[in-house]
């Protein structure tokens, strides 16, 4: 069992939520182990940024970025699936820059996908 920390963003965020969301959030949180993040679980992915590892934890409707510090799980961003936001981060595209956006083959690839739904 590990410790959980949370950013601004994930805190506030997981404050906005009903009593409800936040005890199922918690709850996945705090049933994490080391075997369930080196395992091959479909709710855990894993990706490096900048020399980071993160994982991305699926938890109903949100998407929950975090890191392994030692002991301690900290999450770094809460994020709705299928946002915007969410492909940046997974894209490693900045969110500041609209052009660069707009030129990853990936954000047509996902607005093509949206709109067949």
């Amino acid at each position: 069992m590990f410790q959980v920390t949370f950013s601004d963003q994930s805190l506030s965020i997981l404050n906005s939520l009903s009593q409800g969301e936040q005890l199922v959030l918690m709850e996945k949180l705090s049933s994490l182990s080391s075997d369930i993040l080196n395992g091959s679980s479909q709710e855990i992915g894993k990706f490096n940024r900048k020399g980071k590892l993160f994982y991305r934890l699926r938890v109903g409707t949100f998407r929950i970025y975090f890191e392994k510090i030692k002991i301690a799980l900290h999450c770094h961003f809460i994020l709705p699936k299928n946002s915007l936001n969410d492909f940046l981060f997974r894209c490693k595209l900045p969110a500041s820059e609209e052009a660069v956006l707009e030129n990853h083959q990936n954000f047509w690839e996902y607005l093509e996908k949206l709109a067949s739904k």
